[in-house]
């Protein structure tokens, strides 16, 4: 595996996200309640979402025990962090979907590609290329360890919850649309976006890693600008009953 390499891809995806950023602004990725068929042909929702994530879920482990990165507790434990994101929501979320919603293939296999170059980023940072004595077991007592694991766990618990405010909108045989309500959901139209955003901060800061760090820059140029038009769809079937509650889009007080 090749230093020079891994950093061209590295320098490639930030000069990506930016273009990304950009260009969802403009072109909406239509799943969810931004679902549109000029994506192309769709799936079901729950397989959708198993065959994007789960190949993360998978490579990464295998990536872990092919390196044997196991014999090192400090890895592992952020290993995990990063696994347990990915497990919840191949092997948990998609199953608690409620509906017969679709999602365009097209944004399944381009979410698979970025998942499995992310997998390549941070795992090789992780497991490869990382100084061998920055990830001993007193990086476990650093502040910055401490600090990335709360904020990890802080924004993945607003992320699992802002997903059940949203299952739980509609009574069985609903079509209705509705404000979300409670939770973050008070202060952004997209808490499970913010939930999501925070994750992978809280992930940079426990790995103290440019790779982390330009996960949650993916993230963010990802899911803002859908945040966005999920705000202004919102704005537009609900109107002053929508606006009136003065939330964000996707960080609180700020954006």
């Amino acid at each position: 595996m090749n230093i020079h390499t891994y950093y061209i891809v590295m320098i490639a995806m930030s000069i990506l996200a930016v273009i990304v950023f950009i260009a969802l602004h403009h072109f909406k990725a239509g799943y969810g309640y931004l679902r549109s068929s000029n994506w192309g042909p769709m799936i079901s929702n729950k397989l959708g979402w198993v065959l994007m994530e789960l190949p993360v879920f998978i490579s990464m482990l295998v990536f872990f025990l092919y390196t044997e990165s196991y014999r090192n507790l400090t890895v592992s434990i952020m290993t995990g962090f990063f696994l347990l994101h990915y497990f919840q929501r191949s092997l948990i979320f998609p199953f608690l979907m409620k509906g017969k919603s679709k999602i365009p293939v097209a944004i399944v296999a381009m979410g698979v590609t970025f998942n499995l170059v992310n997998v390549y980023m941070i795992g090789s940072w992780l497991f490869v290329f990382a100084p061998k004595e920055m990830y001993t077991t007193e990086w476990l007592t650093d502040l910055r360890f401490i600090i990335g694991s709360l904020v990890f766990i802080f924004g993945m618990v607003v992320n699992i919850h802002s997903d059940y405010i949203i299952r739980h909108l509609r009574k069985p045989g609903d079509t209705a649309h509705y404000i979300p309500m409670g939770g973050m959901f008070k202060y952004v139209s997209s808490a499970n976006y913010y939930g999501e955003i925070t994750e992978w901060l809280g992930f940079a800061i426990l790995t103290w890693s440019l790779p982390g760090a330009l996960f949650c820059i993916w993230t963010f140029a990802n899911l803002a600008p859908r945040a966005f038009s999920l705000y202004d769809k919102y704005a537009e079937e609900f109107g002053e009953e929508f606006t009136s509650l003065h939330r964000k889009k996707v960080l609180p007080f700020i954006y």
